[in-house]
């Protein structure tokens, strides 16, 4: 019925595709939007549920000096309620969510559940307001995501459109729980999607600024944390910068290994998996007896952080509890994103440096809560190897931007150093569990496993270097293909030409028996062997934007045997994923 309905619409006002995936973008930004502030509205009645009323409850049972000794058994209940729901209900609500959301992506069309949504919701407004060490960002991502999967679905759009509105989704669900419309439109492309090109970037935008305008009408206009003035105080603190980017990469790749490691250690645990929640949540709820600030994300922490109200030792000790905290939560299956716990971790390391920076060299540095609005930006970019997102991230956040230089320097070395130290990211470490090596929205394993020999075409067309300009144009007004392998009178390779190495000539008409076709091509050929693998294929094409590399011999690079076409790889890549999910 949808469908029909959006058919006839599209006849009678004359919409074509990109019109109607811009459309239903919009529905998206919509439904998200508001689904993040329900969201949100869920998580404070937990929380006021979960500690207001036990609070009153308890301290007239036990005394107020009693209470805490109380306290583990709130994340506990909570952890016994969620554990039904995600082991029974929708397994995918599991975790952080967002590894559920990449392979949907890469490896299903972009299909995921309608139940996903509803599901993510309750469990993780459990889980956040009992306490859990867990953040909305996974969590709004993957019900965003399971919101503009579910309206691909109903108006039966292709597997490439419904992709594209899982990454509206995404876009809508960081740009309304955060307010960082910009920030939600580069963490969907450079996380979720992997695709920059127009046809995606257009509809996460309009996607990413309609859910923004749903939360800041009803919500209002307002940074996430308010900053004291922070800036640059002197050049040398690059350096600083430098050197605390390169020791929150170490910190990441901690935190993504540890956290891997609880995930194995509870799914190994011989107990009912809807349990292991409740594990977690008391364990959790031993932690916060002594250090309460590790409970839910953090935020009234990172505040007091930012404001530099923390002493030092407390920073040390909180770096690695809230670690622990965050590594029982998720890794016990217990439901919430990993984004807060990032930034809180970024915080209380970036203060500690801070402090030990500006009790060394007073003169020179700012105050400790510079350093740790910059060590937010930081972890989050060591953990999910996403540093345009955790740069802009922050910047929204706290709508400063004469820290921007500290910013930019910080991000770029955590990721790099955590990059060089463990190749996945905190996102894409689960799936590489499972056997799943997904980058750039491609799941790299079902690449890796095939040859260019499998694909490749024996048949293509070729012009001599000698050619004329004027002979050119008549052989691509007669021919169907758009790239020509030009070769010398032994036909031997000289090159690739397309139809767009030759725009910048076609009004020159005096040029027609001047210019040939060797003067065209561009230096520098890429080549493929037929053995190479399909991944090795897709790294070239994507790294300079090619749609066809000749073929070669091993024994001589210089003869063409044939030629491979980016779409036919990609159309090769998704019946072989096809087949690889139905064994």
């Amino acid at each position: 019925m949808a469908s029909r309905t959006l058919e006839k619409l599209s006849n009678r006002f004359q919409f074509h595709g990109t019109h109607i995936l811009i459309l239903l973008a919009v529905f998206v930004g919509l439904a998200t939007g508001f689904g993040a502030m329900g969201f949100t509205w869920l998580i404070q009645y937990f929380n006021k549920l979960a500690f207001g009323l036990t609070d009153q409850i308890l301290t007239e049972a036990v005394g107020s000096g009693g209470y805490k000794w109380w306290l583990p058994l709130i994340p506990m209940v909570g952890g016994l309620i969620v554990g039904p729901i995600v082991y029974k209900f929708s397994s995918e609500a599991k975790g952080h969510g967002v590894p559920e959301v990449m392979n949907a992506v890469a490896r299903l069309g972009g299909i995921i559940r309608a139940r996903v949504a509803v599901a993510k919701t309750i469990a993780s407004a459990i889980c956040i307001g009992s306490g859990g060490s867990a953040g909305r960002e996974g969590p709004i991502v993957q019900i965003g995501s399971a919101i503009g999967s579910s309206i691909g679905q109903v108006f039966r759009m292709s597997g490439d459109r419904v992709k594209v509105l899982v990454g509206c989704g995404a876009a809508a669900g960081i740009s309304a729980v955060f307010n960082a419309p910009i920030a939600g439109v580069i963490f969907s492309l450079e996380i979720i999607l992997g695709d920059f090109t127009i046809k995606t970037f257009s509809p996460v935008i309009i996607s990413s600024v309609v859910a923004s305008v749903v939360t800041r009408s009803f919500m209002g206009d307002h940074p996430a944390f308010e900053v004291p003035s922070y800036s640059l105080v002197s050049a040398w603190e690059i350096p600083l910068y430098t050197l605390m980017g390169i020791t929150l990469g170490g910190a990441g790749v901690l935190f993504t290994r540890t956290l891997g490691w609880f995930e194995d250690m509870f799914e190994r645990l011989k107990i009912a998996g809807w349990t292991k929640p409740a594990v977690g949540g008391l364990l959790l709820g031993g932690i916060a007896i002594f250090y309460p600030q590790v409970l839910a994300d953090g935020y009234e922490t990172i505040g007091l952080t930012l404001h530099g109200d923390l002493g030092v030792s407390l920073l040390l000790i909180l770096i690695f509890l809230k670690l622990l905290a965050t590594s029982l939560t998720l890794g016990s299956g217990n439901s919430g994103g990993i984004f807060a716990p990032s930034l809180f971790m970024g915080a209380v390391a970036g203060g500690a440096f801070g402090f030990g920076v500006n009790h060394i060299f007073p003169n020179v540095t700012a105050s400790p809560g510079a350093y740790a609005l910059v060590g937010m930006a930081g972890m989050v970019a060591a953990a999910t190897h996403a540093p345009m997102t955790a740069l802009l991230i922050i910047f929204e956040m706290t709508s400063d931007y004469r820290i921007i230089l500290p910013l930019m320097v910080t991000v770029v070395f955590s990721a790099l150093v955590a990059g060089k130290l463990f190749e996945h990211s905190v996102y894409t470490v689960k799936l590489a569990r499972r056997g799943i090596d997904i980058r750039g929205g491609k799941d790299i394993n079902v690449l890796r496993s095939h040859r260019v020999s499998e694909v490749m075409d024996h048949e293509f067309e070729t012009l001599r270097a000698a050619t004329p300009l004027h002979t050119i144009f008549r052989n691509i007004q007669q021919s169907n293909e758009s790239y020509f392998i030009v070769t010398d009178h032994d036909g031997r390779l000289r090159g690739v030409l397309s139809f767009q190495d030759i725009r910048s000539v076609m009004s020159e008409r005096s040029l027609d028996f001047l210019v040939i076709a060797q003067d065209l091509v561009r230096p520098g050929t890429t080549v493929l062997f037929a053995d190479d693998n399909l991944e090795e294929a897709y790294r070239l094409f994507g790294l300079r934007d090619l749609q066809l590399i000749p073929v070669v011999e091993h024994s001589d690079e210089k003869k063409v045997i044939g030629v491979l076409r980016r779409e036919d790889m990609i159309n090769y890549y998704n019946k072989q994923l096809i087949d690889t999910l139905r064994r």
